[in-house]
């Protein structure tokens, strides 16, 4: 839960944490990011993108909801402060790559959205925040950032999308989550777990001098191939960093795994139900 499951633009692991960045991106990539392609593909087919669609993408990691979006005929910018999954995005988008041709000047830029900004380019039509907040206390407060540089760029009346996570007890993940927030204390005071709210996605919109007009909610529901496999996709979010900070890695994969234990399967895969909230909102 997207940098990762949610920001993108949570801070590099201090200097005392020791992570690999490339194989943290790939395991976002490979296990973790296709976990909300419901809430993409809705949002994508609600808005009918496709041709004629400018998206600007916030946090867009390694660039699978990009890719969808492409697939459709948009022509995509993501923008992302990190360069390992960046990176990934850069080969997803390659003209013909997956036998899927993307748009000309689809891109990914490394930084902020003022970094995708141009003379020469047109305001885009659409942006999308699909990282989820409501997992993190005070994760709303780098989207706002985000919000205030990237609506200058699109067009008026331009819809704007905002995700969450759905209540807690519609979220299986997020009894998983309170391990990062135990082992993290005394840590906890920032970048804690919290359950969401109701209103956060109207908060940030408003906050941000956005319209809010219409909502929906989507299943996203976590499955891993075996135990392993969800502790990679779930460390690879960095929720769980200062977890392993306050104690150490093996510490934290044990009681990781140990949390995960009630939604293993019979065949050994892992089922986490989880219910997602999106908002769309226009830009004044």
């Amino acid at each position: 839960m997207t940098p990762t499951l949610v920001r993108h633009d949570l801070p590099h692991p201090g200097p005392g944490l020791r992570v690999d960045l490339s194989a943290r991106a790939r395991d976002w990539s490979e296990i973790q990011e296709r976990m909300l392609v419901p809430l993409y593909d809705t949002v994508h087919e609600r808005l009918e993108v496709g041709r004629g669609t400018r998206l600007l993408g916030l946090g867009c990691g390694s660039g699978l909801a990009l890719l969808m979006a492409a697939s459709r005929g948009a022509t995509v910018t993501g923008v992302d402060h990190s360069p390992e999954r960046l990176a990934l995005a850069r080969t997803r988008l390659a003209p013909d790559s997956w036998g899927t041709r993307t748009r000309a000047g689809s891109r990914v830029v490394e930084g902020s959205p003022r970094d995708a900004a141009g003379a020469e380019t047109p305001a885009y039509n659409l942006v999308t925040a699909f990282e989820p907040i409501g997992c993190l206390a005070g994760d709303s407060e780098g989207l706002g950032e985000l919000l205030a540089e990237a609506t200058p760029l699109a067009a008026r009346g331009a819809p704007v999308v905002l995700a969450g996570w759905g209540p807690p007890e519609r979220c299986a993940t997020s009894t998983v989550l309170r391990v990062a927030t135990r082992l993290a204390d005394p840590l906890r005071s920032t970048g804690s777990w919290r359950p969401s709210l109701r209103d956060d996605l109207e908060e940030v919109a408003h906050r941000a001098g956005l319209r809010p007009d219409g909502s929906g909610r989507v299943a996203c529901p976590f499955g891993y191939a075996d135990a392993d496999s969800a502790v990679r996709g779930l460390l690879s979010t960095g929720l769980f960093d200062a977890a392993v900070a306050a104690t150490d890695q093996a510490q934290v994969d044990k009681e990781l795994a140990e949390a995960l234990h009630p939604y293993v399967r019979r065949d050994g895969t892992v089922w986490m139900p989880n219910v997602f909230r999106y908002l769309i909102a226009r830009v004044p």
